[in-house]
């Protein structure tokens, strides 16, 4: 019996909001602001309610990861938010485009351990902030943008090594997209927030163009239109508020009603670095990461992929499970986390141990999900679709004779 019929003392509104996302109702925004004062037994209700919707659309109960390589392209970038570590100027200490060479040697080491994905990450369309980087693009072989090489880089290791692409670029016209969508299997864009407030002077996207919640929106449409599955998700603790935090995801939402192609939403926590603007900001705790979680589960329905990057609380994330989660991210046994270089991954025998303490079965996934692979809800080139194949067993999970520890 589910924790939300129990003779629990539960608030009557509470129950009733639960209840009718159970039953299979499309929850609003009042309710989703009604969910966040969540506390005590509310809150018990509110998590387990949100495992059970999991559930209900994963009886297997599997909990997916992909095994990655991260190529950190070049950490320029045209913004400057408030909680960045990765972006460095020009002539910044650290500052690196990676050459061709460079990208292929990380991607064939990557093959070698068995790895699947490449996230390639990088700033947004840097040369329009610091265009001596166009001079450094034509010496790497003329090419003319950053998403052009972009492009070349992402062709190059999907057909040198195997591994399949996935682009996190910032935002995206549909030409560019459509230079990048036959050479990835899937692509990101964190919407972050939905809240232009935040890009007020003090705010975390003072300075940051492309962080406007109009324009990441036009990026996620553009990449339906050009036939790419997305990953997005908000990012808390960075100054929105609670009902702005539920607000974004009705954004997602209503962008998936519409387009069809959010694989997968993240629930990140900020994490305080001490060289930016918001060293001293508080940073999310495990509760209100379970709160958001389950209230995400809740509004988004039980198909939704929903992630949240263990390494992140390390010491906490084994209680995700409970809020309704069903996928880590990506997992490398090679490259760090470029964005959030303090936080190590977890070792895969250690988070294939955790996820099967909590009652869950690891399994390892593409850079597309199981169930665009297997129903093809989604197309792709090819060249795309040969990698895939060979990867990937009838369920649209890895092969377990291609999956390793």
């Amino acid at each position: 019996m589910s924790l939300v019929s129990t003779p629990a003392p539960i608030a009557p509104t509470m129950r009733r909001i639960i209840e009718r996302a159970l039953d299979g109702e499309r929850l609003r925004a009042g309710d989703g602001h009604a969910l966040l004062r969540a506390q005590g037994p509310d809150l018990t209700a509110l998590v387990a309610a949100a495992a059970e919707l999991n559930l209900r659309a994963r009886p297997h109960r599997r909990v997916t990861y992909s095994r990655k390589i991260f190529l950190p392209l070049t950490n320029l970038c045209r913004d400057r938010c408030g909680y960045c570590t990765f972006v460095k100027g020009p002539r910044q200490r650290g500052a690196h485009t990676m050459t061709p060479d460079e990208v292929l040697a990380v991607a064939r080491e990557g093959a070698r351990l068995g790895c699947k994905e490449a996230l390639v990450s990088l700033g947004d369309h840097p040369e329009l902030r610091h265009p001596e980087l166009l001079a450094t693009l034509r010496d790497f072989g003329g090419y003319r943008s950053t998403p052009e090489y972009v492009a070349a880089m992402c062709r190059l290791v999907l057909e040198e090594t195997g591994l399949l692409p996935h682009t996190n670029c910032g935002t995206l016209s549909s030409d560019e997209f459509a230079m990048l969508a036959p050479w990835n299997a899937s692509m990101g864009i964190m919407l972050e927030s939905a809240s232009p407030r935040l890009l007020e002077k003090g705010g975390p996207h003072h300075g940051s163009f492309t962080k406007a919640p109009e324009l990441r929106i036009q990026t996620l449409e553009n990449a339906a239109h050009a036939g790419m599955a997305m990953t997005t998700g908000i990012l808390i603790g960075i100054g929105e508020t609670p009902e702005e935090r539920v607000n974004a995801l009705l954004v997602i939402r209503d962008i998936h009603e519409r387009c069809g192609n959010i694989q997968e939403i993240i629930i990140q926590n900020f994490r305080a670095k001490s060289d930016t603007r918001m060293k001293r900001a508080d940073e999310p705790d495990t509760i209100d990461m379970l709160r958001t979680q389950a209230i995400a589960r809740l509004l988004l329905g039980p198909s939704m992929n929903i992630q949240s990057p263990p390494n992140l609380n390390a010491d906490g994330y084994q209680t995700y499970l409970m809020a309704g989660i069903n996928d880590w991210g990506g997992i490398s046994p090679l490259t760090k986390d470029f964005i959030n270089p303090e936080a190590a991954w977890p070792a895969i025998a250690k988070l294939r141990a955790m996820t099967a303490n909590a009652g869950y079965e690891l399994r390892e996934r593409l850079a597309l999900y199981p169930e665009y692979v297997s129903e093809g809800r989604w197309p792709v080139s090819p060249a795309v679709r040969r990698r895939i194949d060979a990867f990937a067993d009838d369920d649209g999970f890895v092969k377990p004779t291609l999956e390793r520890w």
